[in-house]
């Protein structure tokens, strides 16, 4: 057994039952890949559009692929058609994007919120108060391609733990308060895609039922 097959089996074997894993593919070759899905792993998660293109036709048509790194309005058009999810709408005008591409081809994406939950400035998302005004406008009650199905989040890179745990925490507070008041009938609204290789143990007691994990599978990243 390959080292990625064993490194995924052994952590997909320490998740709970709540807890899905999406292996973080970025930057990995079409054989690395396939080493995880011969161990019988089937979502992936890839940060740029043109990468998951390129490599989504040489490997096994039943991979669930997410998107989880930011997404321009004028690539939404080449993933929508297979996409089994997007992590990081951040903007009331991406969803709109979304929605319009998936109602030329008849399907319903499944999306979730990028939320702002970082210290850092750089990290993209959504403010509680800018949710609230997505929500509330006759845009947003027009969309029928889309599907909303959780929250997602990246935690400040530090090294204190307690302040992962608290904006963690604060994501999964974040989610319960959209849950209580826009989606309370809908069972779709479930997911909670937080926690990274660095930090997902924290992630998971702070309520991750999505965890996006990469350097622990296929080992540390050669930057490019």
């Amino acid at each position: 057994m390959s080292g990625i097959a064993s490194n995924i089996i052994s952590l997909k074997q320490s998740l709970p039952p709540s807890v899905r894993l999406v292996a973080v593919s970025k930057t990995r070759s079409v054989s690395e890949i396939l080493e995880a899905y011969n161990a019988g792993h089937r979502c992936f998660g890839e940060n740029r559009v043109q990468e998951i293109i390129n490599k989504k036709d040489l490997l096994p048509h039943d991979i669930e692929w997410h998107l989880i790194g930011h997404l321009q309005r004028n690539k939404v058009k080449f993933i929508v058609p297979f996409i089994s999810m997007i992590h990081s709408v951040d903007s009331l005008r991406l969803l709109s994007e979304i929605n319009s591409e998936a109602l030329k081809i008849g399907r319903v994406v499944d999306v979730l919120l990028q939320i702002h939950i970082a210290r850092e400035e750089t990290k993209f998302g959504f403010s509680p108060e800018e949710i609230d005004q997505m929500m509330a406008s006759p845009q947003y009650s027009e969309f029928r391609n889309v599907r909303i199905c959780g929250v997602m989040g990246m935690a400040t890179f530090t090294s204190d733990t307690d302040q992962v745990r608290m904006e963690f925490r604060s994501l999964t507070d974040l989610f319960l308060n959209l849950k209580n008041r826009y989606f309370s009938q809908e069972g779709y609204f479930s997911e909670i895609s937080m926690g990274m290789s660095g930090d997902y143990e924290t992630a998971m007691k702070e309520g991750s039922t999505l965890i996006r994990v990469g350097s622990l599978i296929f080992g540390e990243r050669f930057k490019r």
